[in-house]
């Protein structure tokens, strides 16, 4: 469902969750600036084919904030509600004679999908000389992918699987293929996520509803006889059964990384067959945050350098399966819903 109008000057178009299902592109008048702020006129933005898909399915905590480490984002979830957080744009104009320095600048934000907006520099990411839009606008998934990787820890000749090869799966793959890993293996059910993965130097991509997935699995993970199973699992499907599968293809005392975010839907795992004898350990990674354990080393400053490093290095920009204009939100977000093998990365033009 969604309901368009047009803009006129001085106006802008927002896109606004209403309820499950549906979403409504609206005109609206940009506010006024605060000083010190500046303007932003967007030129791409992507859609989150995971949480913001939980948003827009309604399968979200109303008692939980949208993200509290985002100012625009600090309200709770609940509809009528604007949500988005990968927009790439260009500053237009400055409130203030301080900020006239960020005019004609690229910019990344953390920012819901509208195509104007007043907002403070502290709040903007400059993109890289050099980067296109394309690649920017992976900017957060790449941030990310460089969390999981660090929480995962992974080690040399260690067996890793990769669980979800959607975008944040694929460049977490993209980014694991670089170490000297025993063997890096990933499991999507769709046919598009497993080709494109086979290209980023994986030992095999897996289906995991092909009948002999099990067994297949079993036997790269049997390859090397000194150790049983994975020493490394991440699982990034969006999908709690996948938790399951997850402790079951970890090895003794082996490393399961969630990088999932389930919302409200319910996770119930078997914990009692090999889990506890097996010692294997559980570990919720979220990019928010660092891992205190590197606090002494790395902060978001350093790691967000890392993130525009990989992204000029790796071609994610051609994971974009579909290029929608905002007016045209509806349909990007019915394609996600209903028709998820075709689409790999959607995005809004402006």
């Amino acid at each position: 469902m969604g309901e368009i109008h047009s803009m006129t000057k001085d106006k802008r178009l927002a896109l606004t969750f209403t309820s499950p299902g549906a979403v409504r592109v609206e005109e609206e008048t940009i506010p006024e600036p605060q000083p010190g702020q500046v303007l932003v006129r967007s030129q791409l933005s992507a859609i989150s084919a995971g949480t913001e898909m939980l948003v827009y399915r309604g399968e979200f905590p109303d008692s939980l904030a949208v993200d509290e480490t985002i100012a625009v984002l600090g309200r709770r979830f609940t509809y009528p509600l604007k949500y988005g957080y990968a927009l790439v744009g260009e500053v237009v104009n400055s409130a203030s004679e301080e900020t006239a320095e960020w005019v004609d600048r690229r910019v990344f934000a953390f920012h819901p999908h509208e195509s104007h907006f007043w907002t403070y520099p502290d709040q903007l990411f400059p993109i890289p000389e050099g980067l296109d839009n394309e690649r920017a606008v992976f900017y957060p998934n790449m941030e990310t992918a460089a969390t999981l990787t660090m929480d995962g820890r992974p080690s040399f000749g260690e067996k890793v699987v990769v669980m979800g090869q959607g975008v944040v799966g694929l460049l977490t793959t993209a980014l694991l293929s670089r170490f000297p890993l025993g063997s890096l293996i990933t499991l999507d059910r769709y046919p598009l996520r497993r080709k494109i993965s086979a290209g980023l130097g994986v030992q095999t991509s897996l289906d995991p509803l092909d009948p002999q997935f099990q067994q297949k699995l079993t036997d790269q993970l049997s390859a090397d006889m000194d150790y049983q199973g994975a020493d490394l699992v991440y699982e990034l499907t969006g999908s709690p059964p996948a938790l399951d599968q997850a402790i079951r293809t970890a090895g003794f005392h082996g490393r399961v990384v969630v990088g999932s975010w389930y919302g409200t839907k319910p996770v119930t795992l078997d914990l009692g067959e090999r889990f506890h004898r097996s010692r294997i350990q559980i570990f919720s990674s979220q990019v928010s945050s660092l891992n205190p354990e590197f606090s002494g080393r790395w902060n978001k400053t350093r790691r967000t350098r890392w993130a525009w490093k990989m992204l000029a290095e790796l071609q994610p920009h051609t994971w974009i399966t579909h290029c929608y204009p905002i007016q045209q939100a509806s349909e990007a977000y019915d394609l996600l819903d209903k028709k998820p093998e075709e689409a790999v990365q959607v995005v809004l033009t402006y």
